[in-house]
């Protein structure tokens, strides 16, 4: 691209960048801004996992540092591999299924493709604070709302939770079960 002028716009930039991310996609590439890791290639041919051939079931809660962390495992049920990449959607809803505070934030923490093969696991971890810190506690819910990574279908599983200081955070799907 050759500029006749010595002045850049917003806009231009804009459709600029907008351009090279298209390319990027149409490459088979992508990008994220908080990492800048492009799927492997093995991954690039493995389909995405859906909430239909996954299983959701919550680990051990764990307390550290003034913090509760809790783990979502996500089990592939299907007869082939598929791929996980990026953060789930979370809330936390009442007995009734309705939804108690807003949705967890993303830790910002980067992320890569998980290919889980047939039986295996991977796991998001979710936390809040241990007690009234900086807010008060909100109700304990009944169940998690959770949806895999590229999904726009949720997975209900039992699970006792309250959030704590307004401090809801998820973080990436990932094997070494790190927030």
């Amino acid at each position: 691209m050759f500029l006749r002028s010595r002045h850049f716009s917003r806009r231009a930039a804009a459709v600029s960048l907008t351009a090279a991310l298209a390319a990027l996609t149409t490459a088979g590439l992508t990008w994220n801004a908080s990492a800048t890791t492009s799927a492997a290639p093995a991954a690039s041919s493995v389909r995405t996992c859906t909430a239909d051939g996954l299983r959701l079931s919550t680990g051990r809660q764990e307390g550290a540092a003034g913090s509760l962390y809790l783990p979502i495992r996500f089990t592939n049920t299907g007869r082939d591999s598929c791929a996980l990449r990026g953060y789930p959607g979370v809330s936390v809803l009442d007995s009734r299924n309705r939804q108690i505070g807003p949705a967890a934030t993303r830790s910002g923490r980067s992320y890569a493709t998980v290919v889980l093969a047939p039986g295996h696991s991977a796991s998001a971890v979710i936390r809040t604070t241990n007690g009234p810190i900086g807010g008060a506690c909100g109700r304990t819910g009944s169940y998690l709302r959770i949806y895999p990574p590229a999904s726009y279908t949720s997975v209900r599983i039992p699970a006792h939770w309250k959030v704590c200081s307004h401090t809801f955070q998820v973080g990436p799907v990932n094997t070494q079960g790190a927030f």
